[in-house]
This record gives structure tokens, sequence and C-alpha cells, in this order.
């Protein structure tokens, strides 16, 4: 009799491991290509509303992104909802049954629905306890009143605001206008649906694509933060003299550079140090900088600063871009040293932000925070942890340093520089009273006819023995309120120095 008692309990467990063995398979290994399989997706669909997808959190906890019930009778039982509309809607995307997903609703999927390999263990206790499926809910570093106060010092102006925390790269501050309301993509009919998706892509501003992470534009002066950082890298101390003509001719063509407005540097005297010229934003020196460099030291710094290479004539080198984001990113561009073999006066364009240099607000906010950290450029971190529906953490993502561009010294010497900027220079619209802050202005040209693209980028505190706690980097597109007459000391500065001092309380 024992024997058999043992048979049979050993029949038992056999049974239960080839059932658990069958259930992580079909639900961890196997599940992309099942659910992936033509005559499953209308059956995936209803079974992903069938379950109550996670949250999408702000730092503080309030709700980004949630789900809820259905009306008693709908096709589906939960919808998708956005509590604060436009306002989030490039940090967590849509999560639409007609255009499937984008922002941190794709790129969190798996733990937002549940099906991250974290979860196979609850999963498989909810499915013996009969307990309903619950996806797991995600942090992020956003502080919605910073958001709100980018949004709003912005205004009506089409741009972006960055903001940065520089020490881990957690991004506190994150907007784009024109932004998009994604409730418009989950609620309603499908024909509702896909008459917003029509007249949101038939925008001209196109409100789909993030203008802080996903678009490109000359950077202007804000560049000068590498030409600057090239130079001190290779031997060339603030303090080092240049030649202070009204015009820089330029070797092999008969373009030449000039400073803004036509202006002599430092009262016109016939040789200006490099501080002097960033904190005037003097084009002229800058372009004698970076032709004193060469375009191997040049390109290289940029490449430092995670820049993808652009190779002559056309191609770009983007397939391993040296910054990784959770948001569609597009890394800054600057050409092999191979494109200025035949085009010599570009890498004076470049010096100054301009020619084949392309750049967005994330990318040089990550430049700014790079400076303000002592030479360590922090990875964007724009979530820090996942939990499940009991609240426990199943994943931690934690600050991740992508590498040294500049070293502490170089850092030092900008910050001193850019600090000039805010104090005398280009940037006083950023002053702050009773706080040091480092900034640098840009103007870009953005097309014949059209007004500048204004730029700046700031961190602060930014006294010699205070650790800064903000990045913030602004564009304001065409010249925002100002039109033709737009700097980005004039326009730009105001916008960071608003969201500065919000965060930090002054």
């Amino acid at each position: 009799m024992d024997r058999q008692i043992r048979r049979l309990g050993i029949t038992f467990v056999v049974l239960f491991a080839m059932l658990f063995v069958q259930v992580a398979y079909v639900q961890v290994f196997a599940a992309d290509r099942i659910a992936n399989q033509p005559g499953n997706f209308a059956r995936q669909l209803r079974a992903e509303y069938q379950t109550q997808r996670g949250r999408i959190l702000a730092a503080d906890g309030s709700p980004l992104a949630e789900s809820v019930e259905a009306p008693e009778g709908a096709v589906y039982r939960f919808e998708r909802r956005y509590p604060e509309g436009t306002l989030f809607g490039h940090v967590t995307g849509y999560y639409s049954r007609v255009y499937g997903r984008s922002g941190l609703e794709q790129s969190m999927n798996a733990y937002l629905s549940g099906t991250a390999a974290e979860f196979t263990a609850s999963n498989l206790t909810d499915l013996i306890l009969g307990r309903p499926k619950v996806g797991g809910s995600v942090f992020t570093t956003i502080l919605p009143r910073l958001q709100v106060v980018a949004a709003e010092a912005l205004g009506s102006q089409r741009g972006a605001v960055v903001a940065i925390d520089p020490s881990t790269g957690d991004l506190l501050a994150f907007w784009s206008n024109p932004g998009y309301d994604p409730n418009r993509l989950v609620e309603g009919t499908n024909d509702d649906m896909r008459a917003a998706w029509e007249e949101l892509n038939a925008d001209p501003e196109k409100p789909l694509l993030s203008k802080a992470s996903q678009e490109l534009y000359l950077p202007g002066s804000t560049f000068k933060l590498v030409t600057a950082s090239a130079a001190l890298q290779n031997g060339y101390g603030p303090e080092e003299e240049w030649p202070n003509p009204r015009i820089l001719d330029l070797p092999t063509t008969d373009d030449d550079l000039e400073n803004f407005g036509g202006s002599l540097c430092n009262g016109g005297s016939k040789t200006v140090t490099m501080a002097e010229a960033f904190e005037e934003s003097c084009n002229v020196t800058f372009g004698e900088i970076a032709l004193e460099l060469d375009a191997d030291r040049f390109s290289a710094q940029a490449f430092d600063y995670g820049a993808c290479p652009t190779l002559p004539p056309d191609r770009t080198d983007c397939d391993d871009p040296a910054i990784a984001f959770s948001l569609p990113f597009e890394n800054g561009r600057f050409p092999e040293p191979s494109y200025f073999d035949q085009r010599e006066p570009a890498l004076a364009y470049s010096g100054v932000g301009l020619d084949n240099v392309l750049m967005n607000p994330l990318h040089m906010a990550l430049v700014t925070s790079a400076i303000a950290n002592g030479g360590a450029m922090m990875a964007p971190r724009l979530v820090t942890e996942v939990r499940d529906a009991q609240g426990r953490q199943v994943r931690e993502f934690g600050p991740d340093e992508l590498g040294r561009p500049v070293s502490t010294a170089t850092a030092e010497a900008m910050r001193q520089m850019m600090v000039s900027v805010v104090e005398t220079g280009t940037g006083t619209a950023a002053q702050i009273s009773g706080v040091t802050v480092a900034g640098k202005t840009g103007t870009a040209t953005n097309g014949e006819g059209r007004p500048p693209n204004a730029w700046f980028t700031a961190f602060a505190p930014a006294g010699g023995t205070q650790t800064p706690g903000i990045v913030v980097t602004v564009i304001v597109l065409d010249g925002g309120d100002l039109g033709n007459e737009a700097t980005g000391g004039r326009v730009a500065a105001p916008v960071a120095k608003a969201v500065i001092e919000a965060y930090l309380g002054v």
C-alpha cells in the first residue's frame, strides 16, 4: 500500500512539474511567437484589454496613465486614460487598439501588461488562485509641477524644454509644444480614433513628434560648449589669446564668418581670449579655434559627447548610437573628419554650430549635464522602478554613466566661462537673485526668409563649491514671440530661468 501511495505521489509531482513547465513555456518563451500569428491578432487585442494595464506614475506618485473599467456592455473590459491629457503626451505616448503603442506605453509594454519575465511567478500564482491579472506600475522621474512651469514658461511659442538632474540623468521635465492629447487616440469608436490620427498627422507642426528629442536643429552658439571643450582638452586654455578681426576670411573660398550683427569682440581690441569670446559668443574666434583644432580633434570631441557621425556625402552612421533612451530619440550629428577634407570652411562654421551640425534639446542637455557633473555624462533616465499589483518592486533602473567626454579640469573651466555668460555676457536674462547660474546662448539660422531658432542651456546652482541640481535646455523655434529680432538670450533664457527658479524654490 505504501509503495502505491508513493508512486501516486510521485506521479502527481511529475504532472505538476509538467504543467508548470508548459505554462512557463507558453507564457514566457513562446508568448511572442504565438501572439504574432496573423490569426491571433483580434484575439490578442481582446485579451490585452481584458487585463488591467499597469499605471504610469510621476515621481510624486500621481498618475500619468491608468486603466479604468469600461462601461457595461463594452467589447473591451478596460480603457486607457491619460488624466493630464496633452501635458505628458510625449512622455506616456498612447496605447490605442487601432494604432498600437508609442512612448513609455511601447518601451515599457512588457511591464505594463504584466508579461515580462519578472512577472512569471506572480502570473502563475494568480492563475492557480484564480486572481485577475494586473500589469505592473511604472514609476518615472518626471516632476509634474516642473512640467507645468515649463509649459507655462514656453507658452504658445513653438519649441521644447528639457530639465535633467546632472548627477543621475533623471528627466525632471520634458515638454514639447505643440503637443497632443493621447486620449484622442484611445477613446470613442475606431472611426473617432482614425479621424484624430489623420488630423494629427496632417498638422504641419507635427505634434506627434517631440521637438525635445525626435527632431534635430542647428544648435548655433550653444555648440560652442563642444568647441570650447575640444580646445581645453587639447591644451588651449581659457586665457589663450586669439586674433580678433571683424570678419574671418575662410580658406579655399570666398565665404567669410562674422560675429552676430557684424560687431567686433572685446571692444575691438586686436586679440581676445577664449573666455572673453565665449562670454560674448564671438563667432570669429570660435571659427578660428575650430580651424586650429583640425577635423580629427574636433570630431573626436563631438563623438565623445555622443554625436553620431555623418559621412560624406549624405549618409549617417547611427546604427549604434552612443546614447540610448526609453523614448524615441535622435542622437545629435557631427561630420566624420573626412567630410572636411574638401570643405575646410565648413570646419569653421561647425565651430559655431552651423553647417552640418545638428542637435536637439535633450542631447544638448546631456552635453551641459556632463559639464555640470564634473565631466561625467549620465544616461538619460526616465523610469526608476516597476512594482507589481501588490506594491512589490520587480525591477529597478539605476543611474548609468555613459562616459567622461571631458576631464574634471575642463569641466571646471567650462563652468567658470558659463557663469560669466550669465553674469556679464549674452545670458544675463537668466540671472537669479542669490543663485549662481551657468549658461550659454545660441541663435541659429533656420532657412532663408525664416526667423532664427533661439537656444539657451544652463545649470544651477553653479557656484564653485555647490553641487548643480538641475540642467535646463530650451529651444524656441522661429524666434518665438520676437520673430526676426529673437536671440537665445532674449527669448530662450527667460524660459530656462523660470524652470530653474521653480525647481530651486526661488
